[in-house]
Protein backbone atom coordinates (compact mmCIF):
# COMPACT_ATOMS: atom_id res chain seq x y z
CA UNK A 1 0.00 0.00 0.00
CA UNK A 2 0.87 3.51 -0.96
CA UNK A 3 1.47 6.07 1.73
CA UNK A 4 -0.69 9.38 1.64
CA UNK A 5 2.30 11.12 -0.40
CA UNK A 6 2.94 8.67 -2.43
CA UNK A 7 -0.58 8.59 -3.48
CA UNK A 8 -0.86 12.61 -3.24
CA UNK A 9 2.54 12.80 -5.68
CA UNK A 10 0.75 10.19 -7.40
CA UNK A 11 -2.72 11.94 -7.90
CA UNK A 12 -0.52 15.71 -9.13
CA UNK A 13 1.43 13.56 -11.45
CA UNK A 14 -1.96 12.42 -13.03
CA UNK A 15 -3.57 15.61 -12.83
CA UNK A 16 -0.33 17.68 -14.18
CA UNK A 17 -0.46 15.06 -17.42
CA UNK A 18 -4.38 15.06 -18.06
CA UNK A 19 -4.23 18.89 -17.84
CA UNK A 20 -0.98 18.95 -20.39
CA UNK A 21 -2.97 16.38 -22.79
CA UNK A 22 -5.82 18.28 -22.71
CA UNK A 23 -4.40 21.50 -23.69
CA UNK A 24 -3.15 19.57 -26.83
CA UNK A 25 -6.51 18.81 -27.68
CA UNK A 26 -8.11 22.28 -27.23
CA UNK A 27 -5.03 23.55 -29.01
CA UNK A 28 -6.60 21.41 -32.18
CA UNK A 29 -9.80 23.28 -31.59
CA UNK A 30 -8.40 26.62 -31.91
CA UNK A 31 -6.79 25.65 -35.16
CA UNK A 32 -10.10 24.56 -36.38
CA UNK A 33 -11.92 27.92 -35.17
CA UNK A 34 -9.04 29.88 -36.28
CA UNK A 35 -10.00 27.71 -39.87
CA UNK A 36 -13.37 28.35 -39.97
CA UNK A 37 -12.87 32.70 -39.17
CA UNK A 38 -10.12 32.82 -42.57
CA UNK A 39 -12.56 30.67 -44.18
CA UNK A 40 -9.68 28.01 -44.54
CA UNK A 41 -12.39 25.52 -43.14
CA UNK A 42 -16.24 25.04 -43.41
CA UNK A 43 -18.45 24.69 -40.70
CA UNK A 44 -18.82 21.21 -41.47
CA UNK A 45 -14.93 20.81 -41.06
CA UNK A 46 -15.23 22.02 -37.45
CA UNK A 47 -17.89 20.31 -36.54
CA UNK A 48 -15.65 17.12 -37.15
CA UNK A 49 -13.22 18.92 -35.15
CA UNK A 50 -15.47 19.26 -32.21
CA UNK A 51 -16.66 15.60 -32.71
CA UNK A 52 -13.52 14.17 -32.72
CA UNK A 53 -12.27 16.19 -29.74
CA UNK A 54 -14.92 15.32 -27.67
CA UNK A 55 -14.41 11.59 -28.24
CA UNK A 56 -10.67 12.10 -27.37
CA UNK A 57 -11.36 13.83 -24.28
CA UNK A 58 -13.65 11.29 -22.94
CA UNK A 59 -10.88 9.08 -23.71
CA UNK A 60 -8.51 10.91 -21.60
CA UNK A 61 -10.87 11.62 -19.14
CA UNK A 62 -11.46 7.88 -18.44
CA UNK A 63 -7.67 6.75 -18.79
CA UNK A 64 -6.78 9.61 -16.06
CA UNK A 65 -9.73 9.09 -13.84
CA UNK A 66 -11.14 5.08 -13.54
CA UNK A 67 -8.15 3.26 -13.01
CA UNK A 68 -5.94 3.46 -9.34
CA UNK A 69 -4.21 6.46 -9.77
CA UNK A 70 -0.34 5.27 -8.55
CA UNK A 71 -0.90 2.61 -11.45
CA UNK A 72 -2.02 5.59 -13.67
CA UNK A 73 1.26 7.49 -12.63
CA UNK A 74 3.35 4.36 -13.10
CA UNK A 75 2.13 4.14 -16.64
CA UNK A 76 2.63 7.59 -17.64
CA UNK A 77 6.35 7.92 -16.17
CA UNK A 78 7.25 4.96 -18.24
CA UNK A 79 9.40 5.71 -21.40
CA UNK A 80 7.16 4.23 -24.08
CA UNK A 81 5.45 5.80 -26.98
CA UNK A 82 3.14 8.67 -26.14
CA UNK A 83 -0.52 7.99 -26.13
CA UNK A 84 -1.91 9.85 -29.09
CA UNK A 85 -5.11 10.80 -27.69
CA UNK A 86 -6.27 12.66 -31.03
CA UNK A 87 -5.99 9.71 -33.07
CA UNK A 88 -8.06 7.28 -30.20
CA UNK A 89 -10.96 10.13 -30.94
CA UNK A 90 -11.12 9.38 -34.51
CA UNK A 91 -14.20 8.57 -35.83
CA UNK A 92 -15.25 4.42 -36.69
CA UNK A 93 -15.54 4.54 -40.49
Amino acid sequence: MSSKAEQRAAREAVAAYHEAELSKLVERVGEAIDGLRSGQMDAFEVDQVLFQYSRAAKQLWKYCNLGPVDLTASLITRDEPPVDWWGRGEPRR
